[in-house]
């Protein structure tokens, strides 16, 4: 069975405005949009195609910005919750590379590692893929996913089956997403806006 899944990123609050770590427990997932966002992702509504299962990472910033994209009964899914980034999040990379250069530097480099004591990228990657080939591939018909950008880039790098490297050189803009088409173990990346198509 064919589906396709659109995800959308959150829309821009202070959190992603200054580019702290997110995860579990951070002020970044849990930071308001700020009016900016609101009035994008209001302005953005009218563009997203019609549904039937609609999806959202369990943070305050993404369940505030599907509610002003108009789908408010998205539900919230734990397996598309950002990634943990235990002691660093709610920090800005700048404050922790201060502090830990070693650390940022092994984190960066490679995707196994996890320095700050939450999840790694791989880790990250292996669980979104999971829902994909899991969850979304059972459902069927279009799918909407309101999910932090990391869960976004992370959706991306295993439709694309490349390392989860690649997901540091993805760059996915406040209300920006992908879309992927396929089913379990198949699935193509759709280049162009959530509302395409």
């Amino acid at each position: 069975m064919t589906v396709r899944v659109i995800f959308v990123a959150p829309a821009i609050g202070p959190g992603l405005r200054q580019a702290r770590f997110g995860g579990e427990g951070s002020v970044d997932g849990s930071d308001p949009l700020d009016a900016a966002g609101v009035r994008a992702a209001r302005a953005a509504a009218p563009g997203l195609p019609a549904t039937a299962h609609r999806y959202v990472s369990p943070s305050a910033r993404c369940r505030r910005t599907a509610e002003e994209l108009g789908i408010p009964d998205a539900v919230d899914e734990p397996a598309l919750r950002g990634c943990a980034t235990g002691r660093w999040s709610g920090r800005t990379l700048d404050e922790v590379a201060a502090e830990e250069p070693r650390a940022v530097m092994e984190w960066l480099a490679d995707p196994a590692a996890a320095p700050h004591g939450g999840e790694s990228v791989r880790q990250l990657c292996a669980r979104v893929g999971a829902w994909l080939d899991g969850t979304a591939a059972a459902l069927g018909g279009r799918v909407l996913v309101v999910a932090e950008p990391d869960v976004v880039r992370a959706a991306a790098v295993h439709a694309l089956g490349v390392p989860g490297q690649a997901l540091r050189r993805l760059d996915v803009p406040p209300l920006g997403g992908v879309e992927l088409t396929g089913r379990a173990d198949r699935w193509n990346l759709r280049l162009g806006g959530p509302g395409t198509g």
